[in-house]
């Protein structure tokens, strides 16, 4: 993906409101400083050019609790032709995705006569594993690139942003949706209640839905504070999420922890009444452990910006050591929210030498805003 050309999207001066509940924000949540478009990769000719930087500015809303950004960057200039992103070059995630398929076939009775949609559906990287049992399927992706390499797979896949107007034209031209899922795709949409209203359009009367995202109760317990960055517009507790489906008409109905980007839920919704889905013991069991550690009180987040700043100054005193002893630092990846890492503790080439990656996209260019340059894994 290439330096952003089309103008960015300015939050009002009036004050930014909570894209769920529409409240007023006042609450700073963490403040990571200025960053730029964190799945940005700078290629040698443009290596001295200038770089656009947005506040990575964190909020809480004190009503529904969504952590939140604003939106700065408009999602055609995110996910364009160049997004750099593609699933299939992570074994671990194609494989994840395999067992999914697995589950929700032998579970839900998922058969050939089914239709599975997936929202951001990527390279295909999933939708093969539905493909090759002979169910019908079809993508979602705004990003035309990784859309492209899925339709080469043979992977039926409509390039655009998906919305409850989306929604409806699919419901016409395909039929309604027993399964539609969404991996990592609700954190990255900026017009949520939009998003998920087309979801309730789209499953069918007795379908369910699926979405997995990290979890913010795992993201403040580890201090995962790289997770935020301009592609990720929310951050869920179960416990709003749950808020955000409901005010759409879906129940959740089970939920799934998972170890997946550091600690994620896997959520199950169906139709408000749907009688093929009983709730299961998980999802009141997780409700209660987030009540019981306070992720349902505004004091608990607000704490979170100090753990932060310890980090920083942690990890940038073992960078001192190391290269102070004459040690040589480098990377091994080069993904989103390393790029949060880097830029908030000003990290460059003065600590760290060079980073790898085994996507040929991101090779022979440089990260943003650090400009750390990355390399095969070979190197």
């Amino acid at each position: 993906m290439s330096l952003p050309s089309s103008d960015p999207v300015a939050v009002a001066s009036a004050g930014p409101r909570c894209r769920f509940c529409s409240r007023e924000l006042t609450h700073t949540f963490v403040d990571l400083g200025l960053s730029p478009l964190c799945q940005t990769q700078i290629p040698p000719e443009r290596a001295d050019e200038a770089e656009l930087f947005f506040p990575l500015r964190v909020y809480v809303c004190a009503g529904c609790l969504l952590v939140q950004l604003m939106e700065y960057v408009k999602p055609d200039v995110i996910f364009s032709s160049e997004y750099p992103y593609y699933s299939s070059y992570s074994d671990s995630w194609v494989e994840h995705a395999r067992q999914y398929v697995s589950h929700v076939v032998q579970d839900f009775g998922i058969g050939g006569n089914d239709l599975v949609v997936e929202l951001a559906s990527n390279d295909g990287y999933l939708l093969q594993h539905f493909k090759e049992r002979g169910i019908k399927c079809l993508g979602v992706e705004p990003a035309a690139g990784v859309a492209n390499a899925a339709i080469a797979k043979g992977i039926p896949t409509e390039n655009r942003f998906f919305g409850e107007k989306t929604a409806r034209d699919l419901r016409r031209t395909y039929g309604p949706a027993k399964l539609v899922l969404g991996n990592n795709v609700l954190a990255h949409v900026p017009d949520l209640n939009d998003f998920v209203s087309g979801v309730a359009a789209l499953i069918d009367e007795n379908g369910f839905g699926t979405f997995e995202f990290p979890h913010l109760m795992k993201l403040m317990e580890l201090n995962q504070f790289d997770t935020i960055y301009h592609e990720h517009f929310s951050y869920f507790s179960f416990s709003t999420v749950s808020k955000v489906f409901a005010a759409h008409g879906l129940t959740t109905f089970d939920v799934r922890e998972l170890d997946t980007h550091g600690g994620s839920l896997r959520v199950y919704v169906c139709h408000e009444g749907a009688r093929a889905y009983k709730r299961n013991p998980r999802v009141d069991d997780l409700l209660r452990r987030e009540g019981e550690q306070g992720y349902r009180r505004l004091d608990t987040y607000l704490g979170f910006a100090s753990k932060v700043e310890h980090t920083k100054r942690s990890l940038l005193k073992f960078l001192i050591a190391a290269k102070e002893s004459g040690k040589t630092v480098v990377g091994y990846g080069a993904p989103g929210k390393g790029n949060t890492l880097l830029n908030y503790c000003g990290i460059r080439t003065d600590f760290l030498d060079y980073t790898v990656d085994r996507n040929p996209h991101k090779q022979g260019t440089y990260t943003p805003g650090a400009r750390i340059p990355i390399y095969d894994p070979s190197k």
